[in-house]
């Protein structure tokens, strides 16, 4: 299946908090004008950022401690004409698209993985990725993404080495 639309950013950083580690990543995309119609009808798009991290092993399969998923719900009010972009228990609203989408391709502070799930001093392979998630949207619109590019909205994965700091 090829991707489209999304690019990763150059900057993917796992950056250390307290007693974890966050992931700092920019993503650029625009709409393609079907979805964009969809999103202005009513239709929620959701918005999904992965994260795996993994450490080869020659003697066995890699090791894969951290698997991690965020979602993000972009969706349009026509009464207040206000575009909302909710992730967790945030809602926040923005007047205009360009500022929702923004807001929804800069992931900072996401806290992906906990010290204790990484050895101190190795090496990792981290990856992360962007995408429309399509099983969010209503039935007759799946059916229709499966049949148009434009609605396959996804990045590559964006592949990075990480060595655990020895002193936190």
């Amino acid at each position: 299946m090829s991707q489209q639309g999304v690019s990763a950013g150059i900057r993917t950083l796992l950056c250390p908090g307290d007693g974890g580690f966050d992931l700092a990543a920019s993503f650029d995309f625009d709409l393609p004008p079907p979805l964009e119609d969809a999103l202005n009808k009513g239709i929620s798009l959701y918005f999904v950022v992965d994260f795996q991290l993994s450490r080869p092993r020659w003697y066995w399969f890699d090791e894969k401690p951290v698997n991690a998923s965020r979602s993000v719900r972009l969706s349009y009010h026509p009464l207040t004409r206000q575009y909302r972009v909710s992730t967790g228990g945030l809602q926040l609203p923005f007047m205009r698209l360009k500022g929702a989408l923004q807001f929804i391709q800069r992931v900072r502070g996401w806290r992906v993985f906990e010290r204790s799930m990484v050895k101190p001093g190795e090496t990792y392979q981290a990856e992360a990725r962007m995408r429309l998630d399509l099983t969010q949207l209503p039935k007759p619109f799946q059916i229709n993404a499966v049949n148009t590019r434009e609605w396959n909205l996804a990045s590559e994965w964006r592949r990075f080495s990480f060595t655990v700091p020895s002193e936190f």
